[in-house]
């Protein structure tokens, strides 16, 4: 039987929106969303629910008891990324923060988490007006820091498994660049793994009128960033996709210095572990090689800063919430992703490591207008991460809640 919400559900997305619009300007770094947990339990707190913060640092685990039944985790990340907006919203993010490592930055959430929450937030409202439809426990997991690849862990650490009740399925979505009011699904997997490396390279510095009496790491520095980019061309097959990105390069400090170090900021993503194990073993050899071709006194290093399994989703699991989507919304408005995308996410750890499946979709936040747009700038629309990117509130707003809800009501029982 078809899964229908009352026709006045909406009637509440005003504060929703309004929620969202907060949120949005008072982005918060990764672990760093004292503010952000905080206004989420406020919102939340005429439900009634058991509400848990603190887990894994800054997250928090409410639980809506309803009856017997299955257990469904409904997931949200909620940190921001140190990015200047530029977006010329009313209500565009003016806010700085410090980093862990001391540096003042802008902050914006480039990456739709405020959305996301939101999403969450109404889809608890939802079912716990509709408890005297559906049977179970509901678990909202509002988890910070997925931009640095720990949030899923620290709160896995932090016990969630033991404390709250066990999932038989992990639940999450995210926002992205596609028409607002569209969902994309895959099966399998979905997205890519990723590894943040830092790669340190030791020179020998000096006066820049003498180089002859240095070892130059920016030279050195320079010559690895172009021979990283062979390890995909020239190392991998053509049908084994890997990205191997320079993110930041950093050295020196005056133009007639040449310094003793550079530093850089290295993302990889992969969908196999022999592919994975390959590129980063090369990216060691390209160091050390350069380090060695230059003269270098010292060995390079090259550490990891986070790292992302792969997410992949339960087919049967996800199969059977895309034929609900389809009942709900209308088939026009879900389709299936051909490919895998190479972006990553750590929502797939809960899944995992509690041994249920993980169900997991792409849903749309732009206009029609912003597709032609930037169709006749003959660029494409701005991605997660960009200074530009930000979904329109309606339908984006209303549709994360809608599928949030219908998916856990078609896991839970009636």
């Amino acid at each position: 039987m078809p899964i229908t919400l009352p026709d006045n559900w909406a009637d509440n997305l005003g504060d929703l929106a309004d929620f969202y619009r907060d949120l949005h300007q008072h982005p918060e770094l990764s672990f760093q969303e004292h503010r952000t947990a905080e206004k989420i339990q406020e919102i939340i707190a005429p439900l009634g629910l058991e509400v848990t913060p603190g887990i894994g640092g800054t997250g928090v685990v409410a639980v809506l008891h309803n009856g017997s039944g299955p257990v469904v985790w409904l997931r949200a990340d909620f940190d921001a990324l140190p990015v200047q907006e530029q977006t010329g919203l009313p209500y565009a993010s003016t806010a700085r923060a410090t980093t862990a490592d001391g540096e003042d930055v802008p902050v914006m959430h480039a990456c739709g988490h405020d959305m996301h929450v939101s999403a969450l937030v109404g889809a608890l409202r939802l079912l716990n007006e509709l408890k005297g439809t559906w049977s179970g426990t509901v678990v909202a997991v509002f988890q910070p820091a997925e931009e640095v690849g720990g949030g899923a862990n620290a709160m896995i650490a932090d016990g969630i498994l033991d404390r709250f009740p066990k999932p038989d399925i992990v639940i999450g979505q995210h926002v992205g660049p596609l028409p607002a009011g569209m969902i994309g699904y895959k099966t399998g997997t979905l997205l890519a793994a990723a590894d943040g490396l830092k790669m340190q390279l030791f020179g020998r510095g000096g006066h820049g009128s003498q180089p002859e009496s240095t070892i130059d790491p920016v030279v050195m520095a320079s010559n690895v960033v172009q021979r990283l980019q062979t390890i995909v061309s020239r190392e991998l097959s053509p049908f084994e996709p890997a990205v191997v990105t320079v993110g930041y390069l950093h050295a020196g400090s005056k133009d007639n210095i040449i310094g003793d170090e550079a530093e850089l900021g290295i993302n990889v993503r992969t969908f196999s572990e022999d592919v994975r194990s390959k590129t980063l073993a090369s990216i060691t050899r390209i160091a050390q090689a350069e380090a060695r071709a230059s003269g270098a006194d010292r060995e390079p290093a090259v550490t990891s800063m986070y790292s992302l399994p792969a997410t992949v989703v339960d087919d049967a699991a996800m199969q059977e919430i895309a034929s609900v989507f389809r009942e709900y919304f209308v088939a026009d408005r879900v389709m299936e992703l051909p490919t895998p995308l190479t972006g990553s996410e750590d929502v797939g750890i809960f899944g995992t490591t509690a041994g249920v499946p993980t169900a997991f979709w792409f849903w749309g936040g732009y206009e029609q207008q912003r597709f032609e747009d930037a169709a006749a700038a003959g660029k494409p629309v701005p991605s997660n991460h960009s200074p530009e990117f930000a979904p329109v509130l309606e339908p984006t707003l209303r549709t994360g809640v809608e599928a949030l809800t219908v998916a856990a009501l078609s896991r839970l029982g009636s």
